[in-house]
């Protein structure tokens, strides 16, 4: 992953936060030099006792499954390493925002999550992967959608799915929100995104204003 070193984001925390808020991620592996690549939604399991900064390594799992009729899975039965992308809020950044000379640019976060896979193929654990991964995006409806079929359309179901573990081995990420400019010019972009309707520039603001507070906080307490 390019990772200049101003935009290299380290927090444990604030990446597991985007895997979280971003899950839906792309599954990249490779088969006889062809890459192969999924959309899939995926469950981050992240070990609470790691905190702080510095490489992530080893520390938590993603959990997913994929269609069996999907060629990709056999993959895995290799043993190689696979690849998953998040990418989370993302948008065009106007130089006419900044106080100081600047060019167009993009904002964007993105972390890429490496890691070795097993697959997971029995019934109760599936069961119990889907039910996880539906009451965490059926937690916010009023009315949540259970999981709960019938015992024969349930085999029906799991026959057509394999489950798998990704054990991480390694984490980067990426949030590039301007901190190679200076205060006055992110400031600018905040202002200029928190005015705009589209989610994405909205959720840029928020991040970038978000990461200005905390650096404000940390120099503080030097």
């Amino acid at each position: 992953m390019y990772r200049p070193p101003a935009f290299v984001e380290n927090d444990h925390d604030k990446i597991a936060e985007m895997i979280r808020s971003y899950p839906f991620g792309v599954l990249i592996t490779c088969d006889q030099g062809r890459s192969e690549v999924t959309h899939l939604p995926f469950m981050l399991h992240w070990d609470k006792t790691v905190q702080g900064q510095g490489p992530v390594k080893g520390k938590g799992k993603l959990i997913g499954h994929i269609a069996r009729a999907n060629p990709q899975w056999q993959h895995f039965v290799h043993g190689e390493e696979v690849l998953v992308v998040f990418q989370g809020p993302h948008t065009y950044i106007s130089p006419s925002w900044y106080t100081n000379f600047g060019v167009p640019t993009w904002n964007y976060a993105a972390v890429h999550v490496r890691g070795t896979v097993r697959l997971i193929e029995d019934e109760a654990s599936l069961i119990a992967m889907l039910t996880e991964l539906t009451e965490t995006h059926e937690a916010a409806r009023p009315e949540p959608w259970v999981f709960d079929i019938d015992p024969e359309r349930r085999a029906h179901l799991m026959a057509m799915l394999v489950g798998f573990e990704i054990d991480i081995t390694d984490i980067q990420a990426t949030f590039k929100f301007n901190q190679n400019r200076s205060e006055q010019d992110r400031a600018g972009v905040i202002a200029a995104l928190s005015q705009s309707p589209d989610a994405d520039d909205q959720a840029v603001a928020r991040l970038m204003r978000e990461q200005m507070t905390s650096r404000k906080k940390a120099r503080t307490n030097e």
